[in-house]
């Protein structure tokens, strides 16, 4: 549903302003192989009916040496005589286009793009389809604008699928949260929308090599930490077991370059057990490449090369660090060391010259998949996505649902919310620094936005008497709190809404958090004004990671609390919509919120698991066992939903269903099969099918994801505590019933890592748990 009349006028305005905007001229985009150059028929690297890889072989081979290391970095320049224009390998596209990196431009005919909510707001919604949505716009729009010869690169740096381990980490914003499963589907999904893919994979045009535009996961592994105790990320040696690659930061990536089909990866600019990520032969070329099957280009961090002899000094000499990279198998260097450097490492023998090849022929074939080598884009496939195809209706819409569906409502106590607006006039007061904001919604990694609707624009659309509105802070950093005016403001109002939390000036890349409370003095004003109020109050926080509001949680004058994340150009709307009733929330939290003593463990351990005799509490859900201000997957609605398991294919599995697998037993453990025994065929035949009944028994239709965990009868050697196994959305009328099918293959979720970062079954009771509901499966010897 919309605004009421006054928003719809807004909208309209915003949206009107910007095609005024967009009426002048587009440029020409850059390309390769031109037809009407007689001189480019010549190349065989021009011919499109060819192989990609025979094509990028022959262009490399018409490169004289100094051409091959020019174009081993970010930047790469043109090579006139072979009519190559000049290509710019970093853009960005986090949450929608941006020009955040220097391959984008909003200079011309376009002069925004759809910004989405930042990726822990989406991931909030459970919903893969609608991830793969977002994709699509953003791939769209990229094209559209590279069409529009605003781009010099169409290699979008995204997404993020570093797990979110610690809450202090000031870029958990950007990834999808801290379960593995969800984070590899959210992958998944976004990289084949971007990449012009259908949702289920394997659509004609990727089969055939095409893209629409190119996706990177990054930060390839174990990046989590910033800045953080003077420890930077250029520094920090990520100590990790080989339990907790295996089933915690590595599957993300498995996933997306096995089921997503990645095209780039980039390394990350920390060492994991003393190997900087970008010089690791197994991590680059064994695993990625070698058991994932990865066919794309692998980028470094920008500047990762330089620290690793620098900063980290692993390297002995300049040359040793840009032969270790490159025999490594990474491609291109976002910066200017290789184009430095590379060539002396040549002549000193500490690189040969193929591995340089091997480099470009993966950098070329990825701009040929692009169609940038198969002459005027205009006639390809992708050259009718146009100006009129970003920001138009259906993608603003888009964005709009992504909000709405990725805010979580955290507390609703007597049913405060929806606002009831009734027939009588009623007054509104809006307090807090991120009220008037438009920019926070934003988070980071963003472009500049098809609309621009502050939450106090949106609230006031709603209310026919003028809204009191007052800051309440000096800034986000709330050093100096306006208390008693932010109480005059709230006094007599029948409604308060108080809209605080953080901005990019307390968490973004380079900068972690040191604590998890509100900034400066935010806590005092709103208790402050919640205490003066006439009614229980609405608390909205803008923030991506958690904060510990147990203060408002157990404080009866404040009624409602909802999570906004950074919920994109569209959020203050979604916001409104909710808060009156115009939208039944059901997003549900990627991330747990832990309590401010959480600040007490270093943000260096990077131990996955509890370790209760030392007092460690472990981390994520999957493993933490302290005490938590909110769970993962909590969130409230307007409606309440039941579950029911109705039926399940098997309750019982074998694990020695055939003579081929050998049961295996460790002293004081139980019996456990390796799924790499099993193999692909006998793991397929253990699949089985559970069926899950949900109904809303509320007054109005939602929106719900259905979450469905897996937890041990006994936890022991390492297990997780819980974790999730699947989860789907589904829209329900009020009333309305329905069944949802979800399949479970027990060698993914029913096994765990042992301590070799080796996946067993073991012998053992399961329970599939949905809501309160449970249903258990047993594996036996």
């Amino acid at each position: 549903m919309g605004l009421p009349k006054g928003g719809s006028v807004i909208l309209a305005a915003v949206f009107t302003a910007f095609v005024v905007v967009v009426g002048i001229e587009a440029a020409q985009p850059p390309f390769a192989c031109d037809l009407s150059n007689p001189s480019t028929q010549k190349f065989t690297f021009c011919r499109t009916e060819l192989p990609i890889r025979q094509r990028a072989e022959d262009l490399v081979s018409h490169l004289t040496f100094d051409e091959k290391v020019a174009q081993l970095v970010n930047d790469a320049p043109a090579i006139t005589r072979l009519g190559i224009p000049a290509y710019q390998w970093w853009s960005e596209a986090l949450h929608g286009v941006a020009d955040a990196g220097p391959g984008i431009s909003f200079n011309g005919k376009i002069r925004a793009a759809t910004s989405f909510p930042q990726v822990i707001l989406t991931a909030a919604s459970f919903d893969a389809h609608l991830w793969y949505r977002v994709g699509q716009v953003i791939g769209k729009e990229a094209r559209a604008v590279y069409n529009g010869g605003q781009a010099i690169g169409m290699t979008f740096w995204a997404p993020n699928i570093n797990i979110f381990r610690d809450p202090r980490w000031g870029r958990g914003q950007e990834t999808p949260g801290e379960d593995p499963l969800v984070t590899g589907k959210y992958a998944v999904s976004f990289v084949r929308g971007v990449q012009g893919d259908s949702f289920e994979g394997g659509a004609e045009v990727i089969r055939e090599g095409h893209l629409q535009a190119s996706a990177c996961c990054k930060h390839f592994t174990a990046y989590d930490l910033d800045r953080w105790n003077n420890v930077t990320r250029f520094v920090f040696d990520a100590h990790v077991t080989p339990q907790d690659l295996a089933d915690t930061y590595q599957p993300p990536f498995q996933s997306c370059i096995q089921e997503g089909r990645a095209s780039g990866i980039m390394c990350a600019y920390n060492r994991v057990n003393g190997v900087p990520n970008c010089a690791d032969y197994s991590l680059l070329t064994t695993t990625a490449r070698g058991k994932w099957g990865f066919n794309g280009y692998i980028t470094s961090d920008c500047d990762a090369v330089a620290i690793i002899y620098e900063n980290q000094g692993y390297a002995k000499t300049p040359e040793d660090a840009v032969a270790d990279v490159l025999k490594a198998g990474m491609d291109v260097n976002c910066g200017s060391y290789l184009k430095n450097h590379t060539k002396s490492a040549v002549l000193q023998k500490k690189l040969p010259e193929a591995d340089i090849d091997r480099a470009l022929q993966n950098l070329f074939a990825i701009r040929m998949r692009l169609g940038l080598f198969s002459g005027n884009p205009s006639k390809l496939l992708f050259g009718n996505i146009g100006p009129s195809q970003v920001c138009n209706r259906e993608h603003q819409d888009l964005a709009l649902e992504a909000a709405q569906n990725g805010i979580v409502l955290l507390k609703n106590n007597a049913k405060l919310l929806p606002l009831q607006r009734g027939q009588n006039p009623f007054t509104l007061a809006v307090i807090g620094p991120n009220a008037n904001s438009p920019k926070t919604l934003q988070g980071n990694y963003y472009g500049p936005p098809c609309i621009s609707v502050s939450p106090l624009l949106a609230l006031q659309s709603y209310v026919k008497s003028p809204t009191r509105y007052h800051p309440g802070c000096d800034s986000v950093a709330c050093s100096s709190a306006s208390i008693r005016d932010a109480v005059n403001t709230a006094r007599g109002a029948d409604y308060v809404v108080l809209i605080m939390g953080l901005d990019q000036t307390q968490e973004r890349e380079d900068h972690d958090r040191v604590d998890l409370v509100l900034p400066g003095k935010q806590k005092s004003l709103i208790t402050a004004v919640a205490r003066a109020a006439k009614k229980p109050v609405v608390l909205v926080l803008f923030c991506g990671g958690p904060v510990d509001i147990s203060f408002a949680k157990h404080d009866a004058n404040i009624g409602s609390i909802v999570w906004a994340g950074y919920p994109g150009e569209a959020g203050g709307i979604a916001l409104a919509q909710i808060i009156f009733g115009d939208h039944n929330p059901g997003g549900r939290l990627p991330i747990t919120w832990y309590p401010k003593e959480f600040v007490k463990v270093p943000m260096t351990d990077m131990r996955m698991r509890a370790d209760p005799a030392s007092g460690y509490p472990g981390r994520t859900y999957r493993f933490y066992r302290g005490k938590k201000v909110y769970e993962f997957g909590h969130g409230l609605s307007y409606s309440t939903y039941s579950y029911q398991f109705i039926s399940a294919s098997r309750n019982k599995l074998q694990l020695t269903s055939t003579a081929a697998i050998k049961a295996h037993q460790k002293p004081e453990s139980t019996k456990f099969a390796l799924v790499s025994e099993m193999g692909s065929e006998v793991c397929e035949k253990m699949k089985f099918s559970i069926t899950v009944g949900v109904e809303n028994h509320g007054e109005m239709a939602g929106k719900h994801p259905v979450l469905l965990f897996l937890r041990r009868e006994r936890v022991i050697g390492g297990s997780p505590v819980k974790q999730l196994v699947g989860f789907q959305s589904v829209s329900l009328n009020a009333g309305e019933r329905t069944e949802m099918e979800y399949v479970l293959n027990p060698c993914e979720h029913l096994s765990k890592a042992d301590d070799d970062g080796v996946m067993v079954m073991e012998e053992s009771t399961h329970f599939l748990v949905v809501g309160n509901q449970e249903y258990p499966i047993t594996i036996v010897a």
